[in-house]
């Protein structure tokens, strides 16, 4: 396992560059709470060539967001286990404020691109139950500490439900997205 120095970590809008692309968002979101082998991947994202897709986790082994926790040799070729680093994926506050607009606007349509196809990956899907699916649009009035709140005790609700626990229950993806109304009055 390669360890990285804090200099070596992308940062700022380059982290954003990494996580954001459409292929790696979705290795990130295959390993979110889990470790997959790259068969594992590969099988998880058929539409993505298995050249690209090592490239991919390359990429994101290099950015410290994915770590490979274990190898073990298949057929003469090495199997990694592959797991989120310690570097989190998510964009983060300081980073989203270091984008100008053009890079913020891409970044949101990349993200939410991927939420599309996630979503029409869903539907293609006609096995898949439609019990689990929603989607809503809440005002909140809310003050800086109304927020900070509110997403602190989403984590601490959220945390248990966070990592594959092997006992049968289904994986689902929870989105927030947060937006200030600039909507007038």
């Amino acid at each position: 396992m390669m360890i990285m120095k804090e200099e070596d970590v992308p940062d700022g809008s380059a982290l954003a560059d990494v996580v954001l692309h459409p292929v790696r968002l979705r290795i990130i979101q295959q390993l979110g709470g889990r470790e997959r082998t790259t068969a594992q991947l590969r099988e998880a994202l058929p539409d993505v060539a298995q050249a690209t897709l090592y490239r991919h986790v390359g990429a994101l082994i290099d950015a410290g967001i994915v770590t490979v926790v274990g190898k073990r040799r298949s057929r003469g070729a090495v199997e990694r286990t592959l797991a989120l680093g310690g570097r989190m994926a998510p964009v983060d506050h300081d980073e989203l404020r270091s984008m100008d607009a053009a890079q913020l606007r891409s970044a949101f349509l990349t993200f939410v691109g991927d939420v599309v196809a996630e979503f029409d990956r869903f539907l293609a899907d006609s096995a898949q139950s439609r019990d689990r699916v929603g989607f809503a649009r809440v005002p909140l009035y809310v003050s800086t500490e109304d927020l900070a709140t509110i997403q602190a005790g989403l984590g601490e609700l959220l945390a248990p439900y966070l990592t594959e626990r092997g006992d049968g229950r289904e994986r689902v993806s929870l989105t927030t997205i947060l937006l200030p109304d600039v909507s007038s009055e």
